[in-house]
């Protein structure tokens, strides 16, 4: 063996939990390098899989599903959550290739840095961060006004920094105690969502033991409407299926994780296949059980569907046990907002671009300063849709919704200059652990089909404010990131990108040098 694969080899040889600390902290130990304090890698697929579903199931689909319908029609709101379903596995595809190349926290800057400039990779990073950080004072507002329905003599503000409490302290104790937090959120929402699926579906075909009274079956009934399949037309299925990929955002969340998982070339792509199939199934499942009993004309004025369909169905305390499930799914959502906010901070700091004093970490491995400042700016916004609800809130809020589609853009320019930079350099792409299929094909499709979401939302007046501040903000960043650090070139940034690269390469070379010792 190569002095480099006899170093490789002793860094993979070393107890498991040297290594979990961190992918690059076996190579700098080979070199006599000082140890240093490094994020954990202490979760496991379920909780990549919990975390990601905890992004992506807020109060939206409980609350707004009714509304999704009345815009589209009932067969118009499936088509478009199929489309959606079916943007998010083109685009986990291409992430599914990155997070296992580049394992590192923060991952989306750290690919569009590494893959189409530092500059991209800055826009893209305080994008992503300003999105979570608004979320979360819009999430602990909601959940502040729904318990008010048991508690109406407690204020809102009481209940808001309760659950900043509790939010802060499961993600600063460590990150293998937010993982199982955030399992279990997730698992309530999941549960309310397949019972809906499993006893809707069952009074649909007139199976109702629990109502006093016997419904008949209402199969298909609702689809046909007097207007037609699509009694709003085929724009009011595409309006709808731009707002469908802002409700599936939060997928991505495992690409954040990356370097606080195990094993990543293993448990990342299971995580994202198992999160793409799932989201599928409760997503579309939910929606076809509530377009086939709520008249569509009335879906889209009910305070809640989900309660509409349990009632319908004779549940029991229907109401409440909805008011509990929303409650979780906003604590569930900022929970993961929370952790994704830290970890961009963290990275972004570690690449010189935020100050260095977000690196600082707890003896447990968690960004503790970022975490610090991501809940105060989260609070923050929360007070500026008080203060400034109609200008610094409104256009928080917008730019937050022009960046999930811009992020997502972001990771498949990246998947496709990183396989072609690839090949370029080592002849084919064999070496690439985790292959993004059908390659250029997934990344082109994704890349244009977010793009024209981008241009039709010119085309929305509710939502054409996300590019009245969005664009903006994104040309601030790319001048600001010019002035600051000048027109510095992708060899140069990210530092954390290229150890991910070279350790992953390390990796490779050990295994197959112990395969060959083997032999």
């Amino acid at each position: 063996m190569t002095e480099s694969s006899e170093r490789a080899a002793s860094a993979v040889r070393e107890p498991a939990e040297a290594r979990e600390a961190s992918p690059s902290r076996a190579a700098s130990a080979a070199e006599g390098a000082p140890e240093r304090r490094t994020l954990r890698r202490n979760m496991d697929a379920r909780h990549l899989v919990m975390i990601a579903l905890g992004g992506v199931i807020g109060s939206g689909l409980f609350l707004s599903s009714g509304y999704t319908i009345g815009q589209a029609g009932p067969l118009g709101a499936i088509i478009a959550y199929l489309i959606g379903a079916l943007v998010v596995w083109l685009v986990m595809a291409c992430l599914g290739e990155l997070a296992v190349a580049y394992p590192v926290s923060g991952a989306f800057h750290i690919y569009a840095a590494r893959e189409i400039g530092p500059a991209t990779g800055f826009t893209t990073a305080w994008l992503y961060w300003l999105t979570w950080a608004v979320a979360l004072g819009s999430e602990f507002t909601a959940a502040g006004i729904l318990m008010q329905r048991w508690f109406p003599g407690v204020e809102v503000w009481v209940w808001c920094l309760v659950f900043a409490a509790v939010l802060f302290a499961l993600n600063a104790v460590s990150s293998r105690v937010f993982g199982e937090s955030e399992f279990w959120f997730s698992l309530v929402k999941v549960v309310a969502i397949v019972a809906l699926i499993v006893i809707g579906g069952a009074a649909v075909l007139g199976f109702t033991p629990l109502s006093a009274e016997a419904h008949p079956p209402v199969l298909l009934g609702n689809f046909v409407t007097s207007e037609g399949l699509f009694p709003t037309g085929f724009g009011g299925v595409l309006v709808t299926t731009l707002a469908v990929f802002y409700a599936y955002s939060g997928s991505e969340l495992i690409g954040v994780a990356a370097g606080e998982t195990k094993n990543p070339a293993v448990n990342i792509p299971r995580a994202l296949r198992s999160t793409v199939v799932r989201l599928l199934v409760l997503f579309v499942g939910s929606i076809a059980v509530v377009a086939a009993i709520v008249p569509w004309a009335d879906a889209g004025v009910t305070e809640s569907p989900f309660v509409d369909v349990f009632e319908y169905a004779g549940v029991p305390f229907a109401a409440d046990l909805m008011n509990f499930v929303i409650i979780t799914a906003l604590l569930s959502a900022g929970n993961s907002g929370l952790f994704s906010c830290a970890r961009m901070l963290f990275s972004l700091a570690e690449e010189g671009n935020a100050p260095r004093a977000l690196t600082k970490l707890t003896r447990r491995g968690i960004p503790i300063v970022a975490l610090s400042v991501s809940m105060l700016l989260g609070l923050a916004s929360l007070l500026s849709s008080v203060i400034a609800a109609e200008s610094v809130y409104l256009a928080l809020v917008s730019i937050a919704g022009f960046a999930v589609v811009a992020v997502w853009m972001s990771i498949v320019a990246s998947q496709f200059l990183h396989r072609r930079r690839i090949v370029r350099e080592r002849g084919d792409a064999s070496s690439i652990v985790a292959r993004t299929p059908l390659y250029p094909v997934v990344p082109i499709v994704a890349f244009v089909l977010l793009a024209i979401s981008i241009v039709a939302i010119a085309f929305d007046p509710a939502q054409v404010a996300a590019l009245w501040f969005g664009v903006p903000f994104v040309g601030l960043c790319y001048l600001f990131h010019w002035w600051r650090y000048g027109r510095r070139s992708r060899s140069e940034a990210p530092t954390v990108a290229r150890r991910a690269e070279a350790d992953a390469d390390a990796g490779a070379d050990a295994d197959a040098d112990e395969k060959d010792e083997t032999r």
